[in-house]
């Protein structure tokens, strides 16, 4: 696995996937670690409301918890804390397996592109077999139109509103999943191009867009 871009093959397709929510179901990690932070710090968390809006940056959600000059720091606890703690604690999503698969057998190049810190997320992939052609973290929402380009990614899936923005921004087509804090209605509403149930969906849909593009 390696977070640095690697060349794509011409005419082949690259998919880029959101991690959180989307591939991985990190409620139950990251809420056994922002109850650790607050134990550690004697902060308190509302860790179930936290997971309730997993997407945007860290520090985001810290800012609620913490003063605005205590948050870098605590990003930093948070983070060195988290491998101990949110790996082996985080199952992948239904379908997320299946539909990496679906892309390498289409013969294209599965990317992740996250918000992620990339360290972490690498560790999560690493943890449950999941081995994209590239991990690129840190980015949220139109920052994720950097890599997407930068991959050659003309096809990005998410779950949140911040993921459609950033395919939009990439010139992606934009491929929504309710499975996180947006339902489809939001997610169709931020201008998704297509809505899928889960990643169950995802291979038949492959399978139909990429027939469709080879007739094109």
């Amino acid at each position: 696995m390696t977070s640095m871009p690697s060349p794509t093959p011409s005419g082949a397709l690259t998919v880029g996937f959101d991690l959180d929510m989307t591939l991985i179901d990190s409620r139950p990690g990251i809420h056994a670690c922002y109850l650790a932070l607050a134990e550690r710090t004697g902060t308190y968390i509302d860790a179930d409301l936290a997971v309730t809006r997993l997407g945007p940056p860290l520090a985001d959600e810290l800012v609620q918890w913490f003063p605005a000059d205590q948050v870098a720091a605590m990003s930093d606890l948070y983070r060195a804390m988290y491998p101990a703690i949110a790996i082996t604690a985080t199952p992948a999503m239904t379908g997320a397996r299946e539909a990496i698969a679906a892309v390498r057998e289409s013969g294209g190049r599965a990317i992740v592109v996250t918000a992620k810190y990339e360290p972490n997320a690498e560790l999560h992939l690493e943890h449950l077999g999941i081995e994209p052609d590239a991990v690129i973290g840190n980015l949220w929402a139109e920052q994720k139109a950097v890599a997407l380009r930068e991959q050659g990614a003309s096809v990005y899936v998410g779950d949140h509103v911040g993921d459609v923005r950033g395919a939009r921004a990439a010139g992606a087509l934009s491929v929504a999943v309710p499975t996180g804090p947006c339902d489809a209605a939001e997610l169709r509403e931020a201008g998704a191009d297509v809505v899928l149930d889960d990643l169950t969906h995802f291979p038949a849909w492959l399978a139909s867009y990429s027939g469709v593009a080879a007739r094109a």
